[in-house]
């Protein structure tokens, strides 16, 4: 006779509308999967591709599919997501290889972002970006958005994430303007704590960091998505609905090696394209091409806020510690914190509920 597998509760701080408190069984002892650590490590890309194995056919496909349900969501409980299983309300964004959809999750009652991400056929590129998948679901921060789970449908891996109602900060900022500079702070704060959470406790580069993939809601919260552990999902995700490498540090177009900081400037362009309500490079705004806009970014120097004094001096010094192309001198996210203009914001009060909710308004109407 089979012993029991022990089972653990689990609770649901990701508020999931579920009729009864969810039960899931317990890993067996050594079976844990590796954490984001794993795959930082020296060799860890060889590890990777020994683990992931020849393609054997349906039963791999199978097996796939089956690791994928058996994702946990966040650390508290699982769900065994199926495309029946939901229903589509909109379509958030649409792209060359996917989509984007705002659907609702019958069985828990949960609307959810469903991201349909269209992928290389090979078996072994699937399952790098499902160990990936299994990486984000450790995440627990404020600052990043729930991962539900993921699952395959045919070809495509469904991604299901938190849905934040108020969009995207390049959709608020194109429909409304250049952002309010004490909401601006709180969204520097809310990027550089979620930057220094996935460094600090997964050892995860953004590497894809941009206004398009930092959200809102209408409770004013500021969460990070769109990250990946080693490159394959954030490469997939970036070819199907971005194809451009405009936010990128100048070492990592080059083909340098890069860091954490390369997340740092791509937040000081983030920062800057909100202040000013526009894409900061070139300056005057002239049209390029994606090579010169590369080209530009590598060779000419820093975009800078104009000298009118509209600016907070705080703001343009914050922004220049992140836009220093010399990346040994630029400023590491724990140095952004203790930057004046970070330290002033955790203290400062803005009614971030009334603003979100105002913008929201205004979207409807």
């Amino acid at each position: 006779m089979l012993s029991k597998v022990p089972l653990r509760k689990k609770r649901n701080f990701k508020n999931l509308t579920l009729e009864n408190s969810p039960v899931v069984t317990s890993s067996p002892p050594g079976s844990e999967p590796g954490t984001a650590n794993d795959l930082n490590k020296p060799g860890s890309e060889k590890t990777a591709k020994q683990t992931a194995g020849s393609y054997n056919g349906p039963a791999d496909y199978t097996q796939l599919c089956e690791q994928l349900s058996e994702l946990e969501i966040g650390l508290e409980l699982r769900l065994d997501l199926r495309p029946e299983d939901f229903t589509s309300i909109d379509e958030l964004g649409r792209g060359n290889g996917g989509t984007v959809c705002k659907v609702l999750h019958v069985r828990t009652n949960t609307v959810m972002a469903r991201k349909i991400v269209h992928v290389d056929a090979n078996m072994n590129v699937r399952k790098q970006i499902m160990r990936e998948l299994q990486f984000m679901h450790d995440c627990n921060s404020k600052h990043i958005v729930s991962f539900y789970g993921a699952f395959m449908n045919g070809g495509d891996i469904s991604i299901c994430m938190e849905y934040m109602d108020a969009g995207s900060l390049d959709q608020i900022y194109k429909k409304h303007g250049p952002f309010p500079f004490d909401v601006l702070k709180k969204i520097g704060y809310a990027i550089v704590d979620g930057l220094i959470y996935l460094y600090d406790e997964h050892r995860i580069i953004h590497r894809d960091l941009k206004p398009s993939n930092v959200l809102v809601n209408s409770q004013g919260q500021i969460k990070l998505c769109d990250f990946g552990v080693s490159g394959q999902l954030i490469n997939s995700v970036a070819d199907t609905f971005v194809g451009t490498s405009s936010y990128m540090s100048p070492e990592r177009i080059m083909g340098s090696p890069y860091s954490v900081k390369s997340d740092v400037w791509s937040l000081g362009i983030t920062l800057m394209e909100l202040a000013l309500g526009r894409f900061p490079f070139p300056p005057e705004g002239t049209p390029l091409s994606i090579f010169e806009l590369l080209q530009h970014i590598v060779h000419e120097p820093v975009p800078e806020f104009p000298t009118n004094n509209q600016y907070p001096s705080d703001l343009t010094d914050f922004v220049a510690k992140c836009l220093t192309k010399d990346v040994t001198l630029r400023a590491t996210p724990n140095d952004l914190m203790n930057h004046q203009y970070l330290v002033s914001a955790a203290t400062e009060k803005v009614d971030l509920v009334k603003w979100a909710t105002s913008i929201t308004n205004k979207s409807v109407n």
